[in-house]
């Protein structure tokens, strides 16, 4: 990933193109560190999403629709006070720092025309948003408070002035040529990529390792004209903002990077290429922070339910050896004339073997002989009576283990919003204390996910036991169809249609895998079959159901087309 100086100019002419001049209708905080913006500009409803996560800081255009929490965080309050109606006359970039300033013209609470800044700083974990009056030069809010005590350079409170984050004093590339270049490299000093991000603004190590392997070999000579040839589209505004995807490591730019290799996908605009990449990223760190409780819990009751598999199958074991108990018993019996108090074992006939060979039995000294011969066959009663119980405890703890392994699947692929659900769950299947779920407002039905097949048929998706009980049980049809990865933990999928077709049968059964344990794996085997033929049996754990008259189609997921289809 890459969002420096040069890709945050090509974002900054992204949002003057798409929203000067337009009003701001809605405002939004659904995260602690994010805000949405609804912009009407161009004819049409812009989503523009500013974030200063400590990870995934960025300012974009998205399509992503998050849920908004039911009283708005203060900060939301004070940019709906202040720029609610306001026109966005202007989008301007610090040089090529990563600091963008949006400028709003809006109304007081008298009506006199007012001017507000609202500037978004990308600095990591030291990432803001803050709302400036413009004409007094001061903090309203920020997203994040920063007291001197912190940062003695400049104070982030209300009612502070506001103060530019330290100027880096480097170059600006775009206005570099062969001998600016050449001066402010050391040539002999080697780390021709690290002096690059040094001495000009904007860089970052993916640019400037760019720079360097275009060059090939690295002199006065070929640094500048590698330099020259990569800012030069930068220069005329001619993007082509890509993802490049490498195993699990990936990176984004708004321009190709010939020295990653790698599976390439390009986009129309940065903002897309931005909502691709961080498709469920962000979210998978908010729900790991919200659900460590949760898969700290779940963990330990996997751990000991396959502990207690262990013992159990031990037990099984013994248990089916009841027979051997009964045989040593009656030996014993038919041998008590031969066994003096204090022995530790005898030898005698086995009079079951036709050979006629002889057998030794294990004894208790402190026992009489007629009372190890009891032990025998007490041991034998209590073995053949174990064999049905354990077997028994043998079914359920496989069924708590399939169960506590599909809620941790359900985690890895749940939204925030997913989770207390999960919570919820699990407080009503009596692993979790009620006490320990927040109280919230009733809600009849589930929220459930929906997908869009290419011919434009729907597709639902559960993603937790709650919401795949309801989808299955009483949201679907009878004759739509019901998809689920074969033998794999996963999500319950409906296609809303009676006869659809094969390549929308494909699609869904993608998005089954997508939302599965399998979902890195290739060829995952899909089960589908029409929902009349899914059953739950009566009893049984929250989302476990069986099934019969299915087909089964093999598919590798692939997110970006999972993307797409999401509504």
């Amino acid at each position: 990933m890459a969002f420096d100086g040069l890709f945050t100019k090509a974002m900054v002419e992204e949002l003057k193109e798409a929203l000067t001049g337009g009003r701001v209708n809605k405002i939004h905080q659904p995260f602690k560190n994010e805000t949405i913006m609804i912009i009407r500009a161009r004819g049409k409803n812009n989503r523009l999403l500013l974030s200063a996560h400590p990870s995934y800081a960025r300012v974009q255009l998205t399509e992503t629709v998050q849920e908004n929490p039911s009283e708005p965080p203060l900060f939301c309050v004070m940019l709906r006070k202040h720029l609610d109606g306001a026109i966005l006359e202007d989008i301007r970039q610090f040089g090529l720092d990563r600091t963008i300033c949006f400028e709003f013209k809006g109304k007081n609470e008298i009506g006199d025309i007012s001017y507000k800044q609202l500037y978004v700083e990308i600095m990591g974990r030291h990432s803001n948003i803050l709302l400036v009056d413009k004409e007094k030069g001061t903090i309203i809010d920020s997203i994040k408070h920063v007291p001197s005590s912190m940062n003695s350079y400049r104070t982030i409170l209300p009612g502070a002035a506001y103060v530019e984050p330290p100027a880096q004093n480097k170059q600006n590339p775009l206005a570099a040529d062969k001998e600016t270049i050449q001066r402010a490299v050391d040539f002999n000093a080697g780390k021709i990529a690290k002096q690059l991000v040094s001495a000009f603004e904007g860089f970052s190590p993916l640019i400037s390792n760019e720079i360097v392997a275009r060059a090939g070999l690295a002199n006065r000579e070929t640094v500048p004209a590698a330099f020259l040839d990569v800012i030069d589209p930068i220069k005329k505004a001619a993007y082509s903002p890509v993802m490049i995807e490498n195993g699990d490591k990936s990176f984004f730019y708004m321009m190709d990077l010939s020295h990653l290799k790698g599976e390439r996908t390009f986009f129309e605009t940065a903002s897309s290429l931005l909502d691709r990449y961080y498709f469920g990223k962000a979210e998978r760190d908010r729900v790991r922070q919200q659900a460590n409780d949760l898969e700290r819990l779940i963990g330990n009751e996997l751990q000991k339910n396959r502990t207690k598999i262990g013992k159990l199958e031990r037990t099984l074991q013994e248990a089916e050896n009841a027979g051997e108990y009964q045989r040593l018993g009656e030996l014993l019996t038919a041998n008590l004339y031969a066994v003096k108090k204090g022995m530790t074992e005898i030898d005698v006939v086995n009079y079951y073997d036709e050979n006629g060979a002889t057998v030794t039995i294990p004894l208790n000294p402190q026992k009489s002989p007629a009372d190890n011969a009891q032990k025998y066959f007490s041991r034998y009663q209590k073995a053949k009576h174990a064999v049905v119980a354990v077997q028994k405890q043998i079914e359920k703890t496989n069924e708590e283990i399939q169960y506590f392994e599909a809620l941790l699947q359900q985690l890895e692929s749940a939204a925030p919003r997913d989770i207390e659900e999960i919570r919820e769950e699990l407080a009503e299947e009596g692993y979790l204390k009620a006490r320990h779920i927040k109280k919230k407002k009733k809600v009849d039905k589930p929220v459930i996910e929906e997908y869009m097949a290419t011919d434009g048929t729907l597709i639902y998706a559960g993603k937790n036991n709650r919401q795949n009980d309801y989808l299955t049980n009483k949201a679907a049809r009878r004759d739509d169809i019901w998809l689920h990865t074969k033998d794999i933990p996963g999500s319950h999928i409906v296609i809303r249609s009676d006869d659809p077709s094969e390549e929308t049968i494909l699609e869904a059964a993608m998005i089954a895998a997508y939302y599965s344990k399998a979902k890195d794996s290739s060829s995952v085997p899909v089960d589908y079959t029409k929902v009349r033929h899914v059953k739950k049996p009566s009893g049984a754990k929250p989302g476990f159901v069986i099934y019969d008259n299915q087909h089964t189609v093999y598919v590798t997921p692939d997110e970006g087309k999972v993307m797409k289809m999401r509504k």
